[in-house]
């Protein structure tokens, strides 16, 4: 059905997901949620059903190609929001090959192929947004989670260039970088001192949805919450 505007978030069913999906459908277009490919459906569909699930693998570029086919059929997009992501510690002489390129891969890779294919359907439709949610300690980069921090600051490397890139058609991309955020996963293996000064997924999600609105061109930035 082109001609209506949609909202993809990509890694919606877990973590900030709901949240922003809470805030994503208060601005009034259909949202697209996408989850991992072993979701089960009937419970993407029960955790919101006002919600168009899909499921994909977004660090495959190839399953991702395949992914924007079947939302080209659903509208055209205006907004995509990448929150998918992991964390692993660990300093560099102690991280392994397999983590290395793992935190590369889900903090990097799945949201560059998910902005690649947003990005040619914006430049065709002359605007867009494109949200990354990066992390504070891809900012700071201290010593401690050392793959976690340097995908999470190859992200925000990613937003500046493809910023640069697409600002000429119209299209902003940015990302917000919050510290530690008060999941349900962070509170099963945080202590509690260490969510003390957690800061809420409702308060990402209105970061991330600032650079949604109708709002003066606003693109290349990189914005902590914490």
């Amino acid at each position: 059905m082109m001609g209506r505007w949609l909202s993809v978030v990509c890694g919606a069913s877990a973590g900030l997901g709901p949240a922003v999906l809470d805030a994503m459908a208060a601005l009034g277009d259909p949202v697209v949620g996408v989850a991992s490919p072993r979701s089960d459906p009937e419970k993407l569909a029960a955790l919101r059903p006002d919600v168009q699930w899909l499921r994909a693998d977004l660090a495959d570029p190839d399953a991702v190609e395949a992914l924007w086919r079947t939302i080209d059929d659903l509208g055209e997009v205006r907004r995509l929001v990448n929150l998918t992501g992991g964390f692993a510690g660990g300093r560099v002489i102690e991280t392994s090959p397999r983590v290395v390129r793992e935190m590369l891969r889900v903090n990097l890779e799945t949201a560059w192929w998910s902005s690649r294919e947003a990005a040619r359907r914006m430049t065709a439709l002359g605007g867009g947004t494109i949200v990354n949610v990066g992390s504070v300690a891809g900012v700071e980069l201290r010593g401690g989670a050392a793959a976690y921090a340097v995908s999470k600051a190859a992200l925000h490397a990613l937003t500046e260039v493809l910023s640069d890139e697409l600002r000429s058609a119209g299209v902003g991309v940015n990302a917000v970088a919050p510290g530690t955020i008060d999941t349900p996963a962070n509170r099963a293996w945080m202590r509690p001192a260490d969510l003390a000064k957690a800061v809420s997924p409702q308060r990402v999600a209105e970061a991330i949805v600032s650079f949604c609105k109708p709002s003066p061109f606003v693109t290349g930035q990189v914005v902590q919450v914490v």
